[in-house]
């Protein structure tokens, strides 16, 4: 198979798909691997919401031996291979700055339904995580998801943001050190620019395809998990703004970045800030390049 080389270079998914070992791990993938007419290779119509779980399922159990995973419908289901990239580019931050405590406490803000990045964290590197969110039907289900695997129950607690006002603010408790947040921002401004998205995802995967009325996207979402008042440039906004207060309780702040363009105004909005360092991290998130934008006011870490 292709290396994905956009990947990180400790991401196990950079060989691509062995469908063989994943449909032993979860069989109710089997129905849904086709050939590539490219290529004859196996593959899934990833805009076949319910191809793309049970294809995340088996991830899971197969590489992180996760053995529950699920979430309502209707909400964001994860590319894993982007998700842990994430992951493992933080883990590079921690190296910079030399971590050498064998305990890592992160911090994921807005961690959705399926609790994604505290679990992937937490196989592939042992963190320990406080993962957030405003909507309750997320923090329920991804404490579901957590309290069924032995492997992750130890390092996770879910928290409900209750204050939409706050980012930080009513989850970071006095006392408590984060060596790492992350998140996840919705970066859409509207319902209508969110639905606009949505719409414009699902064709380009269609291209080339029989269509049919019943749409089954894999990228769904809530409210909360994919606009908010300002979109992302407003939400990040926010954050950079709230991380003043909690400068000394976090060692790198981080959050993603979907439109390249922000990056300018997210810099200024930084030096404004006062930080002492930022870093614009590229990476691999899906069928296209991202990025994430680190800060942090000061080096001294526990």
């Amino acid at each position: 198979m292709t290396i994905k080389t956009a990947l990180h270079p400790r991401n196990k998914h950079r060989s691509g798909y062995d469908f063989a070992t994943l449909k032993k791990a979860n069989p109710s993938l089997s129905p849904f691997i086709i050939k590539n007419k490219y290529n004859q290779q196996d593959t899934i119509d990833f805009s076949n919401a319910s191809a793309v779980k049970a294809l995340n399922v088996a991830l899971l159990k197969t590489y992180y031996q996760i053995e529950h995973w699920d979430f309502p419908q209707g909400y964001l289901c994860p590319p894993i291979p982007g998700r842990v990239d994430y992951i493992h580019y933080l883990a590079d931050l921690l190296k910079e700055d030399k971590i050498t405590t064998k305990r890592i406490s992160v911090l994921d803000i807005g961690t959705g339904a399926t609790c994604i990045y505290p679990m992937l964290g937490a196989r592939a590197y042992g963190w320990h995580f406080v993962a957030s969110d405003i909507d309750p039907v997320s923090v329920n289900t991804a404490n579901l998801n957590v309290n069924a695997n032995k492997t992750v129950a130890k390092h996770i607690t879910c928290r409900l943001q209750n204050n939409s006002e706050h980012i930080f603010q009513g989850i970071i408790n006095t006392g408590e050190y984060y060596h790492l947040t992350l998140c996840n921002p919705p970066f859409h401004k509207s319902l209508e620019e969110a639905s606009s998205g949505t719409n414009r995802k699902w064709q380009n995967l269609q291209k080339g395809k029989k269509t049919s009325n019943e749409r089954a996207l894999n990228f769904g979402g809530q409210k909360a998990e994919l606009w908010c008042h300002g979109g992302e440039l407003a939400f990040i906004q926010q954050m950079i703004s709230e991380s003043k207060k909690y400068q000394t309780q976090v060692g790198w702040f981080t959050c993603l970045v979907s439109k390249k363009e922000h990056l300018s105004k997210i810099k200024l909005y930084l030096k404004k800030a006062q930080v002492s360092k930022v870093n614009v991290i590229n990476m691999a998130q899906g069928q296209k390049i991202s990025r994430f934008v680190a800060w942090q006011f000061t080096k001294k870490q526990p």
